[in-house]
């Protein structure tokens, strides 16, 4: 009885009584805090400041807490509520703090959702748009249907051009990370080539070439940048700022194709094979500025394909012409019926770097009647006088070209030529001129075109990579070209490593030829990096599936470039022509390697978007 007794801890008090040690004293924790100091209720200060001792005397304990409204329960009500901290202030602050967070986190999002689409009319950020794509989203995310309609379509803070801008950018940011991550620091070769947009702005596309982890050829857009100067120092320029600005090195180039490569090819490894289909229009093209008989016939299709074209109702008239024609000999058994046969042919017109442009030729000898008659119904119908001439003198033209060239040829008369007096006969006949001042001189003259488009290097390369086919179980293999071609790569093959990587090829012939048989089925030349990494054969043959990755690197056409600038009318038309070049290429970009960008999640590009600049709510 004269001391303080632990069991009190267990009766009514323990929720607010205190002893210490020291001062051998019990305190009202609730007092403590909250009592008020100037009443002498239930104790006074014994019990907040002084300290009760009266050992004998436990009764001062219920005293102190008395009636249900005493100073001690009053104490306690202030300390409840102190200790539910969804009541308090800072609770109140940080609930908010939340929410907003949220909800500036639900309408970045949602923002960022429009270029998640695969609708090509989507891709314009207007405020329409916008609005639609959160419609959309609402309805396809039932838990945040309420919130997108009640929040995000009246908050316009994020639809403005500079935050939309930051996340276009924010896109791009991290659609070239990934590819840049998939390109795992390893070889990769440059496709470049220039375009026109909508606007008139030379635009050009940078794509990357490379083989990924798994032996998979791939191809990405990395950027597409406005140049105003096209020579080869200009593009040598923006194309090595760009490696600069994804810290890769010019000396990891194992392959170039874009214009000016022979003048642009700053490792002695990194090649160049120009588009097949390219270099051979461009060969028939110097011909036939050389040759003016073929300049003639080039002139004369390219102005009849633009009297013919400049209106759709003789196009029209083309087609139920030809149409027409083609029933006819279908009834007559001049054609034959089937898939892919009798297509509908159109008129294009022939240009020096267009790769079909020998079509328009093809298509021109067989509509050739179709096109006679629309000529003549336009030299008998059309208005104008200046058109009926230009119908009757292109009729007159096609067809003494065609008559005069089969009759002389067939005759064998002297050649009368349109730059000599008609009295002055040349001393050949018209067979010899056609025979070797013509055909014999457009031989000569593609063959030295040929000659100098495809170099020995080129044809080394070509050969090396022929041997290296898998096709018919390797049967082109040839160890000596190959070697060869490794040789062109001194950056990569050294004098030691040549001679491991003869050792490596006569291994590894024998082994995907005649010993394992998961090599038998291989048709295609980069389904062969596919199977080596399946297979584990590259880390076997290390030397060997360097230079099969060289050769895949080898660009030989620039379809991928091409499928930029065909993607470009979509982002950037008639009627949204005026954006800035970052604002484009950051649309593009995404845009064009979808599924590089639907695997990047969400909550990364909000990452990367809070981070290019000080934003008033950090996430």
């Amino acid at each position: 009885m004269r001391r303080f007794n632990h069991e009190w801890f267990d009766d009514i008090y323990h929720d607010w009584l205190e002893y210490s040690v020291s001062k051998d004293a019990v305190y009202c924790l609730y007092c403590y805090l909250f009592k008020d100091h100037n009443t002498n209720q239930g104790g006074g200060e014994t019990f907040s400041t002084i300290g009760f001792k009266s050992w004998n005397k436990k009764g001062g304990l219920d005293k102190h807490i008395g009636l249900p409204n005493s100073i001690h329960n009053q104490s306690k009500k202030k300390c409840q509520d102190l200790l539910q901290q969804r009541r308090s202030i800072q609770f109140a602050f940080e609930r908010q703090s939340y929410q907003l967070k949220h909800d500036y986190y639900m309408r970045l999002s949602a923002s960022g959702f429009a270029f998640r689409g695969h609708d090509e009319s989507k891709s314009s950020l207007s405020r329409g748009n916008f609005l639609e794509i959160l419609s959309w989203y609402a309805k396809k995310c039932d838990k945040i249907r309420d919130y997108v309609l009640k929040h995000a379509l009246v908050n316009d803070q994020l639809t403005s051009p500079m935050i939309q801008k930051d996340i276009v950018s924010a896109c791009k940011i991290e659609t070239v990370k990934a590819i840049l991550e998939e390109l795992n620091g390893d070889y990769f070769a440059l496709l470049v080539d220039e375009s026109f947009d909508v606007s008139r702005k030379k635009q050009m596309a940078i794509v990357f070439r490379y083989i990924d982890i798994m032996g998979f050829v791939m191809e990405r857009l990395i950027d597409i940048v406005h140049v105003e100067d096209t020579s080869a120092s200009s593009l040598k320029e923006a194309i090595f700022n760009l490696l600069a600005q994804h810290s890769l090195s010019p000396s990891s180039v194992r392959g170039q194709c874009y214009d000016g490569a022979s003048n642009m090819q700053e490792s002695k490894s990194a090649h160049s094979i120009h588009c097949f289909a390219h270099q051979l229009q461009l060969t028939l093209v110097g011909v036939s500025k050389k040759c003016v008989e073929v300049g003639k016939l080039v002139v004369l299709i390219s102005n009849i394909f633009n009297v013919l074209g400049s209106s759709f109702k003789r196009m029209d008239n083309l087609r139920d012409s030809q149409k027409s024609t083609i029933q006819v000999a279908l009834d007559m058994g001049e054609l034959t019926t089937g898939r892919g046969l009798n297509q509908q042919l159109g008129l294009s017109r022939a240009c020096d770097t267009r790769w079909g442009s020998h079509k328009s030729f093809n298509n021109f000898i067989i509509m050739f009647g179709s096109i006679l008659e629309v000529l003549e119904s336009l030299a008998l119908d059309v208005r104008s006088m200046d058109e009926r001439a230009k119908a009757i003198g292109h009729l007159e033209a096609c067809q003494t070209f065609e008559i005069a060239f089969m009759l002389h040829l067939m005759r064998d008369e002297p050649y009368a030529s349109s730059l000599r007096s008609r009295r002055k006969l040349a001393n050949y006949t018209i067979l010899h001129h056609y025979h070797v001042e013509v055909f014999c001189n457009i031989i000569d003259w593609q063959l030295q075109e040929l000659n100098d488009r495809f170099d020995e290097v080129t044809t080394d390369l070509l050969h090396g990579i022929a041997c290296l086919n898998p096709i018919n179980s390797f049967s082109s293999f040839d160890i000596i070209k190959v070697i060869r071609m490794a040789e062109l790569y001194p950056d990569d093959f050294d004098e030691s490593n040549m001679s491991i990587l003869e050792n490596q090829l006569a291994s590894y012939i024998i082994d995907v030829r005649d010993i394992d048989e998961r090599f038998s089925d291989l048709n295609v030349f980069c389904d062969l990096s596919k199977r080596l990494v399946q297979t584990k054969k590259h880390s076997n043959y290390p030397l060997v599936f360097r230079l099969v990755k060289l050769a895949l690197l080898l660009p030989v056409a620039t379809a991928s470039v091409e499928r930029a600038f065909s993607a470009m009318k979509f982002i950037k038309n008639d009627l949204r022509s005026q954006m800035s070049d970052d604002f484009f290429s950051g649309c593009l970009v995404p845009y064009l390697e979808k599924d590089v960008f639907d695997k990047i999640s969400n909550d990364v590009i909000i990452k990367t978007f809070q981070d290019m600049k000080p934003r008033r709510i950090q996430l």
